[in-house]
């Protein structure tokens, strides 16, 4: 990934002019790819530049290719070399992550973000959750749905204290929704199928260990259900029944489906 501005010294007053400058649109892209990790070009573009704000589609992608364009040549966001979907995806099979520039822009806390190419694992998972936020926000713009919270990690974390002492729960993404006069609460978990079947399960005990805790309940009065998202039906069979086998947990904690599903059952449907 490219990061031209990094080569040269960037002071505290280039970083305040830098942020004076960008838009409320530029902040809220870069803000949602300091908190997703990676986005693709098209799913900045769906979030970020709806069709309805534009004359067309094509007029709506070429807006968001000259924004991104410009914050890549800013060091406030990076480029992947991969595009997903190769080249025939064009510039909006490219991904972005949050650049050095970027994360003093945002006052983020922590080590200075280093350029890299990521695995193509972590890239399809991490995209994977990014689809799932888009989803979840067009479903939201069409009224359907309110957002209440949506956070991906490291937001959605929880800590407890287990058998072994101190514990951290770590869901891909912590999502409630209001339908109607109902809020919908759920820890996430994107599974692309390249996990054996006893993580998967020691990852639900984790899960059923912070329920007998009592923490969440206390804190927030309700525990949300755990949704297993799984690539196609012959996936969700082998999780399902994983999860079933397993006496020690309390399965009615947990939720299993398709991708194609997820969002209806997020929403409030049964699986």
């Amino acid at each position: 990934m490219g990061d031209p501005i990094s080569r040269r010294y960037v002071g505290p007053t280039d970083i305040e002019r830098l942020r004076c400058e960008l838009s409320g649109r530029d902040l809220a892209i870069v803000g949602q790819v300091a908190d997703l990790r990676l986005m693709s070009g098209r799913q900045i573009c769906a979030i970020h530049f709806p069709v309805g704000d534009h004359d067309n589609e094509l007029a709506a992608a070429r807006a968001c290719q000259r924004v991104l364009a410009r914050l890549t040549a800013a060091g406030v966001l990076v480029r992947l070399e991969r595009r997903v979907g190769g080249v025939r995806a064009g510039s909006a099979g490219y991904c972005y992550g949050l650049g050095s520039i970027g994360q003093r822009v945002l006052g983020l806390d922590g080590p200075r973000r280093r350029r890299y190419e990521p695995t193509e694992r972590f890239l399809d998972h991490t995209l994977a959750i990014g689809q799932l936020v888009v989803s979840v926000t067009t479903l939201a713009r069409s009224g359907a749905v309110e957002v209440l919270a949506c956070q991906p990690e490291p937001r959605c974390h929880r800590e407890f204290s287990g058998a072994g002492g101190r514990v951290v729960l770590r869901p891909d993404l912590f999502l409630a929704v209001g339908v109607g006069d109902v809020e919908r609460h759920a820890f996430v978990e994107v599974d692309r199928g390249t996990e054996s079947l006893p993580v998967v399960v020691a990852k639900c005990r984790t899960y059923d260990a912070y329920y007998r805790s009592g923490r969440e309940q206390a804190r927030h009065g309700v525990f949300p259900r755990v949704c297993w998202i799984v690539p196609d039906g012959h996936r969700l069979g082998l999780v399902k029944r994983a999860i079933a086998r397993d006496r020690r947990l309390e399965g009615r904690l947990f939720t299993v489906t398709t991708t194609d599903d997820a969002l209806g059952v997020l929403a409030g449907g049964s699986t």
